[in-house]
C-alpha cells in the first residue's frame, strides 16, 4: 500500500502551506487584510496537519521532500512592492493548488478503503482548502491591476 507515502506528501505540503502564507503575512504587513488572513489561513493549514494525526497513526507516513522542494522554489522570502505581493499570492496560490490534488488523491483512497474516518478529515479539510484557494484568486485579481497598471 502507498498510503503512507501520500500521507507524509500531505503533511509536507501542509506544512510548507502554513509556513508560507505565514511568511506571506508577515511580509506584507502594510497590507493588512492580507496580513490577518495569511495567518488565519496559515493557522487552518496547522489545524489539517493535527486533524491528519488520527489517519498518520493508523496507516503510518513516508517522509518526501517534494513540497518543501516547491515551497524552497517559490518561497525564497518575501517581496516588496504591488508586484511582490502579486507573485507571493500566486505562489501561495500553487502550493495551495498542490495541497488541494493531494487532498483529492487521499480521498479517493479514503473511498477505495471504505474509511469513514479518514473521509470526514478529508472533507473539512479539502473544504478549507478550496476556500483558501478561492481567496487567494480573489485577491489575486484585487492585486492585479493595481501592481501591474499603476505607476510605482
Amino acid at each position: 500500500m502507498h498510503l503512507p507515502t501520500y500521507l507524509g506528501l500531505l503533511r509536507d505540503a501542509e506544512a510548507s502551506l502554513a509556513d508560507a502564507f505565514h511568511q506571506v503575512g508577515a511580509g506584507h504587513g502594510d497590507e493588512p487584510d492580507v496580513e490577518q488572513l495569511c495567518k488565519v489561513l496559515g493557522d487552518q493549514a496547522t489545524a489539517h496537519l493535527q486533524a491528519l494525526q488520527p489517519i498518520v497513526d493508523r496507516y503510518g507516513e513516508q517522509d518526501d521532500a517534494e513540497p518543501e522542494r516547491l515551497k524552497a522554489a517559490e518561497f525564497g522570502g518575501t517581496r516588496q512592492g504591488g508586484v511582490g505581493l502579486l507573485r507571493d499570492l500566486q505562489d501561495l496560490y500553487a502550493l495551495a493548488s498542490f495541497v488541494d490534488i493531494t487532498w483529492t488523491v487521499v480521498k479517493q483512497a479514503g473511498q477505495a478503503l471504505r474509511d469513514e474516518q479518514l473521509l470526514n478529515v478529508v472533507s473539512s479539510c479539502e473544504t478549507q482548502t478550496s476556500q483558501q484557494l478561492s481567496w487567494l484568486s480573489t485577491r489575486i485579481k484585487q492585486a492585479a491591476p493595481q501592481a501591474l497598471i499603476a505607476a510605482s
